[in-house]
């Protein structure tokens, strides 16, 4: 999984993946940043998903990952959803 991105359209076959294999959140949330900058001009706001597929690291204590308000005003603008899917 880690990063699923698609449209809750119906009938859109619209998807796609980042960070196929990585799992933790630090490295996960610049690649999703780093995705909507890049694409939130060429989508129109619709009904979109970005599902974050996460382990917790061994030895976190705490802190983390933060998604900035850019970020998270661009996904608002999409009416993009942000799942956080936590997995053993």
């Amino acid at each position: 999984m880690p990063i699923s991105i698609y449209s809750e359209a119906k009938h859109s076959p619209w998807k796609m993946s980042r960070c196929e294999s990585e799992w933790e959140l630090p490295k996960q949330v610049p690649a999703l940043e780093a995705w909507v900058k890049k694409n939130k001009k060429k989508l129109k706001p619709g009904r979109y998903v970005a599902d974050i597929g996460f382990k917790v690291r061994k030895g976190a204590g705490g802190g983390g990952s933060a998604i900035s308000p850019k970020t998270l005003q661009a996904m608002a603008d999409l009416k993009m959803s942000l799942f956080l899917s936590e997995y053993r």
